[in-house]
């Protein structure tokens, strides 16, 4: 009988290209796939950091999978894997934890782990200044869109994250290796790619390569008709790369852009490479791009990461945060509660603000998104839109996404699966 392997994934969607890829390195190897609720041979749990929820979750999956099979070998892998490894293993049931260098050899640990009659507890994690290689991955299993990793690491060191501690040095996968992997993708029928990694505009420093020709290569793939780039720096997302994807690219106009903050007091104290003037107009600039090229007959998705809370934000500094959103108004709204890091130089920080404010600051940003978005629908209604449609199915009704991201919903039709379809709003 073949062994059996379960996956959990926790966090961002680079996690979850990266559990995709070792989950086919597995299958490969003769596993079978179950799901993480049911026994196991084999429990992999890909790991968040970004805050102290998400490590709490990962202690409290890692619990609930020894309790379902006792026997079974459980490895941690992730940011949390990187950056706590010794906490990792002191919960009973972990046998095996990797650090960002060792996780390509996933697959040939925990089988040299299985084929041992030692089944003590092994740390393969590392020291951050010997991150230095980068695994290549893709998201597959899906029929409509696959998740493309094209780099790793950040250089940026922003004062509040610890993502530069568990990923390392910005890094990218060569333009060649990425095309051949968008063709495989291609292959297996999927229409659509999501590009992600830590610092997706930072790509190049590796290779001596450039985001833009990265771009215009993949535009020029076979099989693929729509594009996404996960989420882009605002300081990274140039004039030019803007006029090139209006001018009729399969890139979308779909942009997610982190802010984190509307006061320039508090960007500086996040270290963060722009202030409020000139992220303002550089959503000016997208939206002149985009909304009147002559290609493009919809409005730009714009969909901004949030922080509340960070030490010394006071009431007025969040007030600036939030009529700079207000006048912008974004299309969608990713809130994030400032969660105090270790080894951070923002946990030092004085004047650490209370989760009771964070909550009111975060239920207020959650109202405000729910009235921008509602009012971004009412601006598209009666468009015509491209909507590729998804497999999943509820209430007999199926889903799927206009180029600009509006969740459209109807009937269940099966000839509809992986097809890109005009509608209209």
């Amino acid at each position: 009988m073949n062994p059996k392997v379960a996956f959990v994934t926790l966090g961002c969607k680079l996690n979850f290209s990266e559990t995709s890829t070792l989950a086919k390195q597995f299958a490969a190897n003769g596993y079978s796939y179950v799901k993480p609720s049911e026994e196991a041979d084999v429990y992999v749990v890909n790991t968040c950091s970004v805050t102290e929820h998400a490590d709490k979750k990962c202690r409290n999956i890692i619990r609930k999978l020894h309790k379902i099979s006792p026997e079974a070998l459980i490895a941690v892998t992730g940011c949390y894997a990187q950056l706590k490894p010794q906490e990792i293993l002191e919960i009973d049931g972990v046998d095996v934890v990797l650090g960002a260098q060792q996780k390509g050899d996933l697959l040939k640990i925990v089988s040299e782990i299985r084929q041992s009659s030692n089944r003590s507890k092994h740390s393969y994690s590392c020291e951050i200044n010997k991150v230095e290689s980068i695994f290549p991955a893709y998201s597959s299993g899906e029929r409509t869109r696959s998740f493309l990793k094209i780099q790793d690491g950040c250089d940026y060191h922003c004062t509040y994250c610890t993502v530069p501690l568990a990923r390392g040095k910005s890094r990218n996968i060569p333009i060649d290796k990425i095309i051949s992997q968008a063709r495989e993708i291609a292959s297996d029928g999927v229409r659509e790619i999501v590009l992600t990694g830590v610092n997706t505009g930072d790509f190049g420093k590796t290779t001596g390569e450039s985001f833009a020709d990265l771009l215009k290569q993949l535009n020029e793939v076979d099989g693929i008709e729509r594009y996404r780039i996960s989420s882009i720096e605002p300081n990274l997302l140039t004039e030019d790369i803007v006029e090139w994807i209006a001018s009729g690219t399969k890139f979308l106009p779909h942009f997610h852009i982190p802010i984190q903050s509307g006061c320039d007091r508090i960007l500086a104290a996040m270290h963060r490479r722009y202030n409020t003037s000139m992220f303002e107009a550089k959503i000016s600039m997208i939206r002149d791009k985009m909304e009147l090229s002559s290609e493009r007959n919809t409005s730009v998705f714009l969909g901004f990461d949030v922080i509340v809370g960070f030490p010394g934000e006071s009431d007025e500094d969040f007030e600036q945060t939030y009529s700079l959103l207000e006048r912008i108004k974004p299309a969608f709204l990713h809130i994030f509660p400032y969660s105090r890091r270790s080894n951070t130089p923002a946990a030092a920080l004085p004047d650490q603000v209370r989760d009771s404010v964070k909550s009111e600051r975060e239920e207020r940003l959650n109202q405000l998104c729910i009235r921008l978005h509602n009012d971004f629908i009412k601006a598209n209604t009666g468009r015509r839109a491209k909507v590729l449609f998804e497999s999943t199915q509820k209430g007999g009704m199926m889903f799927g996404y206009t180029e600009n991201y509006i969740k459209v919903e109807r009937p269940y039709d099966k000839f509809l699966i992986g097809n890109v379809v005009e509608v209209t709003l």
